[in-house]
């Protein structure tokens, strides 16, 4: 199998979960982990008689996505009616958007290694999830939990623009970001706030046209995701020159066995029979609240990633790194107003500080080492106090809330000796005990010079100042 032969093509569809108190068409809660059927009211459920009413929080929500990715907002939309039968479908449709969603177009810029490249969207749509099948404790029944029926979500479809999982990744990780930044979904995968669906085909490389898709439905980590793709690629192209063809279908990913298998044919548009919702008038979006909605946005991440890049100077990979999160980057930019050195910082947040959380398994939120005393750390390297090597020390004992930056110096005894005359004699005892890489240096050996700065570090404990002692060094061995 040559997979270099062949292309990859592949779109996105994400639904995230609006991040109102209450449903999209009714005042249920959204909240998550309640018992099974305790926030479905009559609406939810769909008692006879009862009607819908739009929640205007999640019109809100809409409107911002909209206005982070260039979006076109169309000022009237109509909702419909999607019919499907699912045992978890109380009315035997779900009300969503079709002919005419809130937003079309727009497109977010995803960043892979230092590539940046440009992901354009076809609609983001309003429309109500549904319940959720629970198998595993009934013994042969399945139960129906209907909290979740009626909750908000803005389906987000991408144009088939991808070219690897990696890109796919990205995407999904940057949509991730800006819902977040945007304060319009939580962004919690594990609940089911933010998932995938990923549309995956393949044709010879060099081809325009299309080849049969397959929807892999309800990914809910990066991960995932990512493996589903590749296995994906992998069984088509294998069936394509075995002989075989692809059928289009929808397709669920089984981690376990790290492999997609048939769920079910791919339905057209046409098999849901959409139809304008009787029930609920055409949504009509005032110019005036668009407006009032864009002056109060943040800087949106691509715009501080430039930013960073054109004022402070850091790759296109630095600046995407501190802006995988809005409170990343309020953490990032307050150590750089304490400590105006914005690529030190950065090298200490995605080295030192990125670690750490990473080992803890906590977020930004909840580091124990404050911007002000991270800036504080990096002072000290610069004047001279400690070298970069007792600073992590130091960064290590601040983590473990053993004390602020000069107490732990001063506790430890790591004041870094910059007193010549201390370091001269240090240097002469270990030149005096080393014959051999002094010789072997004057014979052009620099492995041998730096083997011996190691040795005078390794005798000061690591305090003494990196640069004078390489300084001394070379003054008493000479060129080689």
């Amino acid at each position: 199998m040559a997979m270099s032969n062949w292309e990859v093509v592949i779109g996105l569809e994400v639904h995230a979960q609006l991040s109102t108190r209450a449903k999209i068409f009714s005042g249920s809660s959204t909240a998550f982990g309640a018992e099974p059927n305790t926030q479905a009211s009559a609406v939810d459920i769909a008692l006879p008689g009862v009607l819908p009413v739009l929640n205007r929080g999640v019109v809100e929500r809409a409107i911002r996505f909209g206005l982070a990715i260039g979006a076109k907002i169309n000022r009237r939309s109509v909702f419909a009616r999607k019919n499907y039968f699912y045992p978890d479908l109380p009315k035997g449709y779900q009300i969503s958007q079709y002919e005419l969603p809130v937003i079309e177009g727009g497109a977010v810029a995803i960043q892979v290694g230092d590539q940046e490249t440009t992901i354009r969207l076809t609609r983001a749509h309003l429309e109500e999830d549904a319940g959720k099948s629970l198998h595993e404790d009934f013994h042969g029944m399945s139960g129906i939990d209907l909290n979740r029926a009626g909750t908000p979500l803005l389906e987000i479809v991408s144009e088939p623009d991808m070219r690897s999982a990696p890109e796919a990744v990205a995407y999904a990780k940057t949509l991730h970001t800006l819902v977040r930044w945007i304060d319009i979904c939580d962004g919690n995968m594990q609940e089911g706030s933010f998932r995938c669906d990923a549309n995956v085909s393949v044709r010879p490389k060099g081809s325009a046209k299309l080849g049969t898709r397959c929807e892999i439905k309800n990914l809910n980590s990066f991960r995932f995701l990512e493996r589903a793709i590749e296995h994906e690629l992998r069984r088509q192209v294998e069936l394509i020159e075995d002989g075989g063809h692809v059928v289009q279908e929808t397709r669920l990913y089984d981690p376990e066995r790290d492999e997609t298998r048939s769920m079910r044919s791919k339905e057209e548009a046409h098999d849901y029979r959409y139809f304008p919702d009787p029930d609920l008038p055409p949504l009509d979006i005032a110019e005036e609240w668009i407006e009032g909605l864009a002056g109060k946005l943040p800087e949106l991440p691509h715009a501080k990633r430039e930013r960073y890049s054109r004022e402070w100077g850091l790759s296109g990979y630095d600046a995407a790194a501190l802006t995988s999160s809005r409170e990343l980057a309020v953490y990032f930019e307050a150590t750089v107003a304490a400590y105006s050195d914005p690529k030190l910082c950065a090298n200490w947040v995605m080295g030192e500080v990125a670690s750490g959380l990473n080992n803890d398994g906590i977020g930004i939120e909840q580091c124990p080492v404050s911007p002000g005393a991270l800036a504080h750390l990096l002072m000290r390297i610069k004047d001279g106090t400690i070298s970069g090597k007792i600073a992590k020390e130091v960064f290590q004992a601040i983590w473990r809330r053993e004390g602020g930056v000069d107490d732990i110096i001063d506790k430890r005894g790591l004041r870094q000796i910059s007193d010549a005359g201390a370091i001269e004699k240090i240097v002469d005892d270990v030149l005096a005990a080393n014959p051999g890489q002094v010789a072997d240096y004057r014979a052009g050996k620099e492995k041998a010079f730096n083997s011996l700065v190691g040795q005078v570090m390794k005798a000061t404990k690591g305090k003494a100042n990196p640069a004078q002692v390489s300084e001394i060094l070379r003054s008493k061995l000479g060129k080689p």
